[in-house]
């Protein structure tokens, strides 16, 4: 076994919530012992709660503050599974503080035998705790219900102390509004987070391995960067997973200390496929490629083809003009351009003269001797199209 090979007394590094491998030098960890115990002793609270994301150490909590308590000052209830309707949750809770098999189904008798309980064990100077973990899984009426709870103290001092422990969305729970008579009753408000620095997980590593019988150096420092790496920066249960299969990893290679190959070796088969850039598959595009030769030719075949069968009749014949080459344009000099004919500019201003006296000489016959010009011809045409439009109305 990989203990013998290291010389260890016992796992250092296992999953387990072992208060003795509880590493004092996890702030948040140690702040929320140190709050809950209060909460207990001093505090005279009724409830108390410990929030994490998974793997901080909200199970060690716990167990560390109740291996802290003198057992012979309380009657202790510690529910590990609470996604159960609420007379499930009490039956389990009555069954644990009275060491029997609790068969009582209504809830209200359930509520009456707690009550009970609870005043027989104050009367014998102790007092009842409740841990419940994994408080995430509580179903939100049986929040509401374990509010209901909290009201069976006595009007001087609490007989009974619940702490309640799991991940943010507990939390989340809470403090919703519906709510905010249970969250208002939370003495302690405990929240985890991973360790503080890699220097603070190195002191975690050694102090379990000297908890375990270690009497030499097992890892290089470059292997405490990569296990700091691999563990998301300092959550406790990847720390622990990265270190236990590094000393397998050692054992069965017969290496003399672990480097920083081994932990990469470790963490690249732990390598989440989400953490890899995702690869979307997208639609190929078309490629825009010149035509080929031999395409061109194909085309113009089809082209001449289309010609032949098509009937005269539909053909397009178009104009006969010609368009100007490149080669047809010439430069022209203005001196060629030359000047306008007098004698035309004349006759054209003579034989417009002409074409308007005609006009108002007509047009006086119709409208009047007062008609002398173009301007006056139009005007009185203007007036009688004004004046039909007007009569036209009348027989629409």
């Amino acid at each position: 076994m990989y203990l013998d090979y290291w010389g260890l007394t016992k796992h250092a590094f296992n999953n387990t919530p072992d208060p003795g491998m509880y590493f004092p030098m996890h702030s948040t960890v140690e702040n929320a012992v140190a709050e809950l115990l209060f909460a207990i002793e001093e505090g005279d609270e009724c409830l108390a709660v410990v929030v994490g994301e998974v793997g901080l150490g909200k199970t060690m909590s716990l167990r560390v503050t109740l291996d802290s308590l003198d057992q012979d000052k309380y009657r202790i209830a510690f529910v590990t599974n609470p996604d159960l309707t609420f007379p499930q949750i009490m039956r389990e809770i009555i069954g644990q503080l009275t060491n029997e098999n609790c068969k009582i189904k209504n809830k209200e008798a359930l509520l009456e035998k707690f009550n009970t309980i609870l005043f027989e064990t104050a009367d014998a100077g102790k007092r009842v705790l409740i841990f419940i973990d994994e408080g995430n899984a509580i179903r939100r009426i049986n929040l509401q219900s374990l509010r209901l709870l909290t009201n069976m103290q006595e009007d001087d001092r609490n007989l009974f102390t619940m702490i309640l422990a799991g991940q943010p969305e507990l939390a989340r729970n809470l403090e919703r509004p519906e709510m905010a008579n249970l969250y208002q009753r939370i003495g302690v408000y405990c929240k985890l987070h991973k360790m503080e620095s890699e220097e603070v997980m190195k002191d975690y590593i050694e102090h379990r391995l000297e908890c375990a019988g270690a009497k030499k150096k097992i890892f290089t420092e470059n292997a405490i960067k990569e296990i700091w790496k691999h563990s998301e920066f300092g959550v406790p249960r990847l720390v622990n997973r990265m270190a236990k299969l590094a000393l397998k990893a050692g054992e069965t290679n017969q290496l003399e200390i672990i480097n920083e190959d081994v932990i990469k070796q470790i963490g690249d088969r732990f390598a989440r496929s989400t953490d890899k850039p995702a690869r979307t598959v997208a639609r190929p595009k078309k490629a825009k490629t010149k035509t080929e030769p031999k395409t061109e030719a194909k085309v113009k075949e089809k082209v001449d083809r289309k010609k032949e069968t098509t009937p005269e009749s539909e053909k397009v014949v178009p104009n006969d003009i010609k368009e100007p080459s490149i080669a047809d344009i010439k430069v022209v000099d203005k001196e060629d351009i030359g000047q306008p004919d007098e004698k035309e500019v004349a006759d054209e201003v003579e034989s417009k003269d002409k074409s308007h006296k005609e006009l108002i000489e007509e047009k006086k016959k119709e409208f009047g001797k007062d008609v002398t010009s173009v301007k006056d011809v139009l005007g009185r045409m203007k007036e009688r199209h004004r004046s039909l439009r007007n009569t036209n109305l009348f027989f629409r």
